[in-house]
């Protein structure tokens, strides 16, 4: 692991995950800590993720809303 005052890039994609330049090291609420050696780790801001805190395009999948099936409904036959 890196020295703790070498700068990190950290990207913040809308929608989607959030990107920092690797290796990183995550220490999460309850303590456990999750190291990856990548280049660029891409960190889940949806909660969707199956690899949580890791990012698996889980937010590609869209969740549709009640008003969302309103304005698709097809209108109603005689």
């Amino acid at each position: 692991m890196s020295q703790a005052n070498d700068a990190r890039r950290v990207v913040v994609v809308p929608g989607g995950p959030i990107l920092i330049d690797g290796p990183v090291e995550l220490t999460m609420d309850d303590g456990t800590v999750v190291q990856s050696d990548r280049f660029v780790v891409a960190i889940c801001a949806c909660r969707r993720s199956k690899r949580y805190p890791f990012c698996d395009t889980s937010h590609r999948t869209r969740v549709r809303s009640s008003s969302d099936e309103a304005t698709t409904a097809r209108p109603a036959t005689n």
